[in-house]
């Protein structure tokens, strides 16, 4: 009997992804932010054919099972990439990235599981000059992108996958063999990506990056937060540091959190109950709950936040948004 499963990610670059100078052609029109990719599309092809993406990672593979014992198992995903589209008037202009030989590790089989690791990705469609510690210290390339993912199927059917390493930059969402997603590598480093991940730091050399995972917002949280980001919210936008703390539990507060980038704990009487990344609301119980934190919200790593006025959201979502965090235990 042959088992198949997957794990998908899907890298992309989001409107918060850049700051500084290098937002200009993001600003001008001459390159664009891509859409958020569609939460559960129907297959791989309805996400190749959205072009709302920059590379997908896809870990597809199977073990053969004969009663209880695994006899065979292999491979059959691969890495895809997309253009990378440039307006100059009425002009635009498509330019390839160049992908990358998919890495693939040797099968563990260990007891009644299999377990299968994937790298894909490749090097963005524009070189430009960075700095270097080695003579002539410009180096004009442009830097890698990738996931690495790890699929473990097991000879009872189910099956599991974590992400084992990210590029810094762009955003990495993470799908399960029913393309839904489920996870989302929490931070977006831009400057260390562009001025740190050279060739020899990343899996085609001698190492990886490690991956901040966190689980995915609810639907509401999900429509919200597009919708507030579509808008360009006059919301503050507030950097944290890591370690930082956002909220104190027990102190007054009148305002809800929009995580933009980075990973966020919350905590209650010292105890963390949940990690929250990109897209998740937070606060909502203290408008609800006569003002008054729930919990201490604090910075994992560096986060941008969006500082959010209870007035923005209808009484009823945030009910219904407080409701999937009680069932979390978070705030």
């Amino acid at each position: 009997m042959r088992i198949q499963s997957s794990a998908t990610s899907v890298s992309w670059i989001p409107s918060e992804a850049i700051r500084g100078v290098t937002k200009l052609p993001f600003e001008m029109g001459i390159t664009r932010y891509d859409d958020p990719p569609p939460a559960s599309p129907a297959d791989l092809q309805e996400l190749l054919a959205s072009d709302r993406f920059r590379f997908i990672n896809d870990l597809r593979a199977w073990i053969e099972v004969e009663g209880e014992h695994i006899v065979d198992c292999g491979y059959e995903g691969s890495g895809h990439i997309n253009v990378s589209k440039v307006r100059m008037g009425r002009k635009e202009t498509a330019f390839a990235a160049i992908p990358l030989p998919d890495i693939q590790k040797p099968a563990e089989i260990a007891g009644g599981s299999v377990r299968f690791v994937q790298t894909a990705g490749g090097r963005t469609a524009f070189p430009a000059p960075r700095r270097v510690r080695r003579k002539p210290f410009v180096q004009i390339a442009a830097p890698l992108a990738w996931t690495t993912l790890a699929l473990t199927i097991k000879v009872d059917g189910s099956s599991s996958f974590e992400v084992v390493g990210a590029s810094p930059f762009p955003r990495h969402w993470v799908y399960d063999q029913s393309m839904e997603l489920k996870a989302k590598v929490g931070l977006i480093n831009f400057d260390g990506w562009y001025r740190e991940v050279l060739d020899q730091n990343t899996p085609w050399g001698n190492e990886d990056s490690p991956a901040l995972v966190t689980e995915v917002e609810t639907a509401l949280e999900r429509e919200l937060s597009e919708r507030f980001m579509s808008k360009r919210s006059a919301a503050r936008r507030i950097s944290v540091t890591p370690g930082e703390t956002i909220v104190e539990q027990g102190e007054p507060g009148d305002s809800l959190f929009l995580v933009l980038d980075g990973v966020l704990v919350a905590e209650i009487d010292g105890k963390p109950i949940a990690e929250l990344g990109p897209g998740a609301i937070l606060g909502e119980r203290a408008l609800l709950e006569g003002g008054t934190r729930t919990a201490t919200l604090r910075a994992v790593s560096a986060c941008r936040v969006a500082r959010l006025s209870g007035e923005d959201i209808d009484p009823g979502a945030l009910a219904e948004i407080s409701r999937s965090h009680r069932r979390e235990a978070t705030d």
